[in-house]
C-alpha cells in the first residue's frame, strides 16, 4: 500500500462574542430587547494529497453557523436590597440584567449600576410582552409586610401573576426568593406573609417542575440603604452566622423545638443569595427548593 499523507488547515476569521450591554435608562415604559442568540459564521478549509496522486484538490470553504447563548435575566424588585445585589452579581458574571421596580432607577455611584437596564413599573400593570423579550430567566424578590390583604397581594398574587406571565411568554426559568419557615407552629405560618410566599412557591414548582427554583433564606444581612441611609446589617449578621455555625453541633438537638429557628437558623449574606441565583440561572440541573445551607453551597460554586 502507498503511504497516505494528509493534513487539514482550519482557518476562521476572528469571532466577536462580546455581548452588547443593555443601555441604562430611566424609562417608565419598556423597550424591546434583542434576541439572546447570536449567530456567527466561520469557514473551514480542508485539503489532502496522496503520495502517488498528482491531482490538486482546491480548498472549498464551508460555512458553519454557531449559536452562542447569552443569558439575560429580568429581576422583579431589582432596585431593592436583595434585587440590586442580584443585578450586581449578574453584571460581575457577564449576564445582562434588567430591573423592574416601582422606583425604577437605583441611586448609586457604583460603576456596575450603569450596566443594568432600570425600568419603573408595577408588576400588576406592566407590559410583559416588552419586558420579557430576550430574557432567559425571571427572578422575583417581591415580598413585604403590611396588612393581611397587602401581604397576600404582594407575597402571593404578584408573584403568581409574574410566574404565569413568564410561563406564557416561554421563559425557561423562574427563580423565587422566598423565606425560611423558622420551624414556626402552624398558627403563625397562617399569616398572609407566609401563606402568600407558599402560594407563590407552589405556582413556581407547578409551572416549572424541572427548572423552577425556590430559595428559602432566613435573615439576610449586608449593607442596606433605606431613604439614603446605610444600615450595616452585616455588623450583626456576619458574626452571628459564624457563631451559630461554630456551635451548631451543640445546638442541633434544640432544632426540633417549635420556633427554635428564630434563634438557631444562621443568617445568610445578601451576596450568597445573589450568587445562588446566578448558579440557578447558569446551571440547568439546579432546580427545586433550597434551604439556608444549600443556598450557601450553591453560591460557593460561582462566587470567585
Amino acid at each position: 500500500m502507498s503511504s497516505l499523507a494528509s493534513f487539514a488547515a482550519i482557518s476562521a476569521p476572528p469571532l466577536s462574542l462580546n455581548k452588547t450591554l443593555a443601555v441604562p435608562t430611566r424609562l417608565s415604559s419598556c423597550l424591546p430587547y434583542p434576541s439572546p442568540i447570536r449567530r456567527c459564521k466561520f469557514s473551514i478549509r480542508c485539503s489532502y494529497a496522496e503520495a502517488n496522486i498528482k491531482e490538486d484538490f482546491p480548498s472549498v470553504p464551508i460555512d458553519v453557523v454557531a449559536d452562542v447563548k447569552t443569558e439575560r435575566i429580568v429581576v422583579l424588585g431589582g432596585s431593592g436590597f436583595v434585587g440590586s445585589a442580584i443585578c450586581k452579581a449578574a453584571v460581575s458574571k457577564g449576564i445582562d440584567a434588567v430591573s423592574v421596580s416601582r422606583s425604577g432607577w437605583l441611586s448609586s455611584s457604583d460603576s456596575w449600576v450603569d450596566q443594568v437596564t432600570w425600568i419603573a413599573g408595577d408588576v400588576f400593570y406592566v407590559n410583559w410582552d416588552e419586558i420579557l423579550v430576550g430574557a432567559t430567566a425571571v427572578v422575583s424578590t417581591l415580598g413585604g409586610f403590611g396588612s393581611e390583604e397587602q401581604m397576600q397581594r404582594i407575597n402571593g398574587e404578584a408573584n403568581v401573576l409574574a410566574v404565569g406571565a413568564a410561563k406564557e411568554f416561554g421563559i425557561p426559568k423562574f427563580i423565587l426568593i422566598s423565606v425560611h419557615d423558622y420551624n414556626l407552629p402552624s398558627f403563625l405560618l397562617s399569616s398572609g406573609y407566609f401563606t402568600g410566599k407558599r402560594k407563590a412557591e407552589s405556582e413556581v414548582l407547578s409551572k416549572y417542575p424541572y427548572s423552577g427554583v425556590v430559595l428559602r433564606p432566613g435573615f439576610i444581612y449586608g449593607k442596606r440603604k433605606v431613604d439614603g441611609f446605610e444600615i450595616p446589617l452585616d455588623l450583626v449578621g456576619e458574626p452571628l452566622e459564624r457563631f451559630l455555625r461554630a456551635t451548631e453541633n451543640f445546638t442541633k438537638p434544640l432544632s426540633s423545638l417549635p420556633a427554635s429557628d428564630l434563634l438557631l437558623a444562621p443568617p445568610v449574606s445578601v451576596d450568597d443569595v445573589a450568587f445562588a441565583v446566578i448558579n440557578a440561572v447558569t446551571d440547568d440541573e439546579f432546580f427545586g427548593v433550597f434551604t439556608i445551607d444549600q443556598i450557601k453551597e450553591a453560591a460557593a460554586k460561582v462566587q470567585v
